[in-house]
C-alpha cells in the first residue's frame, strides 16, 4: 500500500502578512471605472459598499499587508492547513510526477472561503457596521460569511443563486445554522430581482444577478455593507495565505512545483495558491506553469473577451477590465455552482493577458470522473468546483507519464463535497450530463459590452 505523507507547519509560522501581487507586476492592470461617469473610481465611490480598510487594500500596491492579530487568532481554528503528497493518486495514474495538494476543506465551513470572510467581517465590525449582504453560488462563500458574521456580531443576508438553492439544501441549512438569512435569487426582495422574474419567473439565477441583489441592499441601507467572496483584489489578497503556507510546507518536503493548478470561477482560490509562487517568479525566481482550470459551460478565460464589463447583471457595480462572457450571460445549471460567474477576476485576467498564466476548460462529467478517482485513492470527496482542478492535475500527470517527466505538481483542493452528494449521486447513477452554453446567448451578451471611449 502507498504511504501517506502530510506536511504541517507549526502554528507559530502562520503567515503574519498577505502577499499583494500588485507590487511585482511588470505593468499595472487597468483601473476600475465608475458605472455612470466611466471615469476611474476613487475611495469615495466604494464607501457605500465597503469599509475603508478594505478599500485601501483594494487599491494598495504594497507587497505585504499585515494580517490583524484578531483575524490570525480565528485562523488558528484550522490554519495552517495541511499539505499532502498524493502517493495513491500517483500510483493509480502510473505517473512519475509528484502530486501535492493543499487542502482547504479543513476550515469550519469546509472550503477556502473563510480566509477572506473572517477579515472582511472583522474590518466591517471595526467600523461599526451592523449588517452584511452578499451573494453565493454553491453556498461555500455564503456559509463562510455567515460563520464570520456570527463571530463578530454581524447580521448576514445571503442571496443564493436559485439553481444552487434548489440543488444544495444542506448548504442553505449550514448558512441558517450559523445565523444567516438565505434567499433564493432572483428574488422579489429587490428591484433587480423583480425585474428578472418579470421577464422569466423560472429563471435559474446567476452570480451576476445575486450580486446585483446584494449590492442593491447594501446601497439602499446605511447600516449595511456588501461583502464579496471572489473577483476583487482584496479578496484575492486574503487568499494568499494558502500559497504562502504551501511554500513553507514544500520546503519541508524538499520539493518545488513545476506546475501550479487551481480551479477558477471568480479567481480567489486560484489566486490564493498561485500568486505567491508567481510572485517568486516575478522577483527573479524560476519560471513555473500556472494553470487555471474552468468549466467548459462557463469558460470566461478560454472563451470570454478581455474587456471592460460590469460585475453584476443590473449594472450597479463598477466597470472592471476582465475576461468576460457578458454581464447578462446566464450559464447552464451545472453542479459546480461556485464557478458559474460570467467574468474572471481582473487581476487574474491581467496576468492571463500578460501571458503569465494559462487556462484550460473541461466538462463536468470528466471533472466528476477525476473527483471520484481522487476520492477512491486519497479518501477526500472533493467539492464539484475542486474537481476541475483535479481534472487538470490528472491531465498533467498523464502528460508526464507519456513524456517520462518526473515533474512536481501542486494544486489547491479548495473544499470538500460533503454537502454536494446529490451531484455525486447523479454522476454515479449516469444522470449527470454535460451542458454547453448557448452560442447565440453568448454572442448577444458580448455584443452588449459597454463601449469605453
Amino acid at each position: 500500500m502507498a504511504e501517506t505523507t502530510k506536511y504541517l507547519i507549526d502554528e507559530s509560522r502562520l503567515p503574519k502578512d498577505w502577499y499583494n501581487i500588485a507590487a511585482d507586476l511588470p505593468q499595472p492592470p487597468a483601473p476600475p471605472l465608475h458605472p455612470g461617469t466611466r471615469q476611474p473610481i476613487g475611495p469615495a465611490d466604494l464607501a457605500p459598499l465597503f469599509p475603508m480598510a478594505i478599500i485601501e487594500q483594494e487599491v494598495s500596491t504594497e507587497r505585504y499587508i499585515e494580517i490583524p492579530e484578531p483575524v490570525r487568532e480565528v485562523f488558528r481554528l484550522w490554519r495552517p492547513s495541511p499539505l499532502y503528497r498524493a502517493h495513491r493518486l500517483e500510483a493509480a495514474l502510473g505517473t512519475p510526477a509528484k502530486i501535492f495538494y493543499k487542502y482547504e476543506g479543513v476550515s469550519p465551513a469546509g472550503s477556502h472561503k473563510p480566509n477572506t470572510a473572517i477579515p472582511q467581517a472583522w474590518y466591517n465590525a471595526q467600523e461599526g457596521v451592523k449588517k452584511l449582504s452578499t451573494e453565493t453560488g454553491a453556498g461555500q462563500w455564503g456559509s463562510s460569511l455567515a460563520f464570520a458574521g456570527q463571530l463578530f456580531g454581524l447580521d448576514v443576508t445571503v442571496f443564493q443563486v436559485r439553481v444552487s438553492y434548489d440543488q444544495k439544501p444542506y448548504r442553505r441549512a449550514l448558512m441558517e445554522t450559523y445565523g444567516a438569512r438565505c434567499i433564493a435569487s432572483p428574488s422579489r426582495e429587490t428591484q433587480a430581482g423583480r425585474h428578472i422574474l418579470e421577464q422569466n419567473p423560472d429563471h435559474l439565477g446567476s452570480l451576476g444577478i445575486a450580486i446585483s441583489e446584494a449590492v442593491e441592499v447594501a446601497a439602499l441601507n446605511e447600516d449595511t455593507k456588501y461583502a464579496l467572496g471572489s473577483v476583487l483584489n482584496h479578496v484575492l489578497l486574503h487568499q494568499t495565505i494558502v500559497g504562502q503556507e504551501a511554500i513553507l510546507q514544500l520546503e519541508m518536503a524538499d520539493a518545488d512545483p513545476d506546475v501550479v493548478i487551481g480551479c477558477t470561477g471568480g479567481g480567489s482560490n486560484f489566486a490564493g495558491i498561485a500568486f505567491p509562487f508567481l510572485g517568486l517568479q516575478l522577483r527573479g525566481g524560476r519560471k513555473r506553469r500556472i494553470v487555471a482550470v474552468e468549466p467548459a459551460a462557463c469558460p470566461s478565460l478560454t472563451r470570454g473577451k478581455f474587456a471592460y464589463d460590469f460585475g453584476d447583471t443590473a449594472h450597479l457595480t463598477p466597470l472592471v477590465k476582465m475576461h468576460t462572457l457578458g454581464s447578462t450571460f446566464t450559464p447552464p445549471g451545472f453542479h459546480a455552482g461556485g464557478l458559474r460567474y460570467h467574468g474572471m477576476a481582473p487581476m487574474v485576467s491581467h496576468l492571463a493577458d500578460l501571458g503569465l498564466i494559462e487556462a484550460q476548460a473541461f466538462h463536468q462529467t470528466a471533472c466528476f470522473e477525476a473527483g471520484v478517482l481522487f476520492a477512491r485513492t486519497e479518501g477526500i470527496v472533493p467539492a464539484p468546483e475542486a474537481n476541475h482542478a483535479i481534472k487538470g492535475v490528472v491531465e498533467e500527470a498523464l502528460r508526464c507519464k507519456a513524456e517520462g517527466r518526473a515533474e512536481t505538481i501542486l494544486f489547491c483542493l479548495s473544499g470538500h463535497g460533503h454537502f454536494d452528494m446529490a451531484s455525486y449521486q447523479a454522476y454515479l447513477g449516469g444522470k449527470l450530463s454535460d451542458s454547453d452554453y448557448d452560442e447565440k446567448e453568448l454572442a448577444m451578451a458580448l455584443s452588449g459590452l459597454p463601449v469605453i471611449a
